[in-house]
């Protein structure tokens, strides 16, 4: 059997934006057939590394080869969708061969085909990275690129994703944090790190072992040297200036010069998360006593019944659109019971972790003044220090401004708040997205050891499955205790997804349904014109009197009113309204386009 063939190489390559290098000399070979994931620190140069390799981006210095064999296929994080643009359409726009081959090339996505023929900007996440991926396969490749394709990703799309890609008979490179996903798919790990790119044979479990056993090594070589470097130096001190030892000594110090110099690169940051232990209540967190919770528009859970205890180490789980957000989002009390009654235990207090509570992070403050801001009067300066060591905050950047910070970091800083406040019950939706393999291991291990009640939602299988130890799962409207581990919920959702018996749960926001008025001819089609434009004119005004009163909220949240957290509730509600009127708005849009062409 012939070698495989390299499709694609870089050599020695460059690249700094300013005076931030990125990566130097940097060498590697893609070979057919090869499926490599691409693993590294925030910032380290992953999808620039993609750019370069399509060709949107130049090197600095050094060269890429291709084989004139290559065939490239690019998966990016983000995609411009028409208005209008359906499933079918972006396959007539983006594939080299017939549409009709790359459905079937993508037959295990379990697409209908009636999906096709939707908007796609109407469709879920989980069915708008389908469609990504049928159009892929459709420009025939034999080399995918895909940037974090697992990214706010529902778990049933993921596991047809890992199965496409294991099924997969071409090269791929995968840039992914998700450790389970690289597990079951990759062959290979390339890492990028400290401006050096190294590829490893194996998936991710075989790299980490490659790591350390190369780590252990080196420290026992460096440890040798040093003792013979120790022992020239002390003979050189004791017999440099005897006329019959001074030959002998200026023969030892130049074999010392000719000694292999070990350098240790620097290694990821690996600090444990101490969070503080909560402060002691009764048994009893909360109870829900046939509650039903959503929004005006739409009853999303009903009737939920439960108790939940101290100690009690809590996943929700669920299809996307089920209602695990909004599950939360009423347990941690941002939303009001439509019906039913919430009732706290003795001395309970909640903190939840969600994209909201980086929208209030005061700009104008550093890392630590952030986190100080909310910590627990208990809690030491040293522990705020060590907290924020352990979200990959050093000691130079502890004092950079939130207003300069990154989305990721503003996400860490905010994640710092939570697990400072020492409150019996920590409510955490999507906590690992923005941490990289290490810091997710250190939560996952101080969680672990957090004798208060923690309830979270998260698309990560690893975390989730190794600190959930209740499962709570969201389906079709109700909230029931899963009777087996997180293991056999992936299990039986891998044995339904094979026998196509899922079906999509409906979105938690309603898209409110905006019928065109029926064409009659004794009726002024201007005035029906006219109607659409006063409804869309209403609809920009209470968005526009929202995003006015939420900036005001923040404003006070800022200068540090009182009452801050009925300030931080109101700009959710608000956030929750504001999302309803723009779909509302959108769809108003399009019957007011539809009723013009008309």
């Amino acid at each position: 059997m012939a070698a495989p063939q390299s499709l694609l190489q870089l050599s020695n390559g460059y690249k700094a934006y300013g005076t931030q290098m990125l990566f130097e000399d940097a060498t590697f070979a893609i070979n057919e057939g090869e499926h490599v994931g691409v693993i590294g620190p925030n910032g380290a140069g992953k999808s620039t590394l993609f750019k370069i390799l399509i060709g949107s981006e130049d090197l600095g210095d050094g060269k890429v080869i291709r084989s004139h064999a290559l065939r490239l296929g690019y998966l990016s994080q983000h995609d411009h969708w028409g208005e209008n643009e359906t499933g079918n359409d972006y396959l007539e726009r983006v594939c080299t061969i017939p549409v009709w081959e790359a459905k079937m090339a993508g037959q295990d996505m379990q697409i209908p085909e009636e999906i096709y023929e939707k908007p796609i900007l109407s469709l879920s996440g989980g069915y708008r990275m389908r469609i990504k991926l049928v159009g892929l396969l459709g420009m025939d490749p034999n080399l995918m690129l895909l940037d974090e394709p697992t990214n706010y990703l529902d778990l049933e799309t993921t596991l047809l994703l890992e199965r496409f890609l294991q099924n997969y008979e071409g090269a791929f490179l995968l840039i992914s944090h998700d450790r389970e996903v690289l597990r079951r798919t990759t062959d290979h790990i390339l890492e990028i790190e400290s401006g050096a790119m190294v590829k490893y044979s194996g998936n991710i479990d075989d790299y980490f072992e490659q790591k350390e056993l190369m780590r252990t090594q080196l420290a026992a070589k460096a440890q040798s040297q040093a003792q013979k470097t120790k022992a020239v130096m002390d003979f050189v001190a004791r017999f440099g200036a005897s006329a019959t030892k001074a030959k002998q000594a200026q023969s030892k110090l130049k074999s010392l010069k000719k000694m292999e110099v070990i350098e240790f690169k620097p290694v990821p940051i690996r600090a444990a998360i101490q969070i503080p232990q909560p402060n002691h209540t009764g048994r009893t967190v909360m109870t829900l006593d046939n509650v039903s919770f959503g929004y005006p528009n739409k009853t999303v859970l009903k009737k939920v019944s439960m108790e939940i205890r101290r100690g009690d180490h809590v996943a929700v789980v669920g299809l996307n659109g089920a209602g695990k957000s909004t599950l939360l989002k009423g347990l941690a009390g941002t939303i009001e019971p439509l019906s039913g009654k919430r009732t706290l235990g003795h001395q309970v207090e909640l903190a939840i972790f969600n994209q909201h509570v980086v929208e209030v992070l005061n700009p104008a403050h550093s890392v630590y003044e952030s986190l100080e801001e909310v910590t627990d009067i208990t809690i030491t300066p040293q522990e705020i220090r060590a907290m924020a060591g352990s979200l990959l905050f050093s000691n130079d950047h502890i004092t950079k401004k939130i207003k300069v910070l990154s989305g990721g970091e503003k996400s860490r800083v905010a994640l710092g708040r939570i697990l400072l406040q020492k409150v019996p019950c920590i409510l955490l939706d999507e906590p690992t997205n923005h941490l990289d393999f290490q810091t997710v291991e250190a939560l996952i291990q101080a969680l672990n050891k957090y004798t208060g009640t923690v309830i979270v939602v998260s698309h990560d299988r690893g975390f989730i499955g190794r600190v959930g130890t209740k499962i709570l799962e969201v389906t079709k409207g109700e909230v029931n205790v899963y009777p087996g581990t997180y293991d056999e919920y992936v299990w039986s959702l891998q044995q339904r997804l094979a026998n196509n018996e899922i079906e999509e749960e409906s979105s938690a926001i309603e898209i409110p349904k905006v019928e065109l008025p029926k064409k009659n001819p004794r009726k002024d089609l201007s005035k029906e014109i006219r109607n659409l434009e006063r409804k869309i004119e209403q609809c920009q005004e209470k968005i526009s009197k929202l995003e006015k009163e939420n900036e005001e909220l923040n404003a006070k949240i800022v200068s540090g009113v009182k009452n801050s957290q009925e300030a931080v509730k109101k700009m959710s509600d608000n956030g929750i309204e504001i999302q309803n009127l723009e779909v509302e708005w959108s769809s108003l849009e399009t019957s007011l386009s539809e009723l013009k062409t008309n």
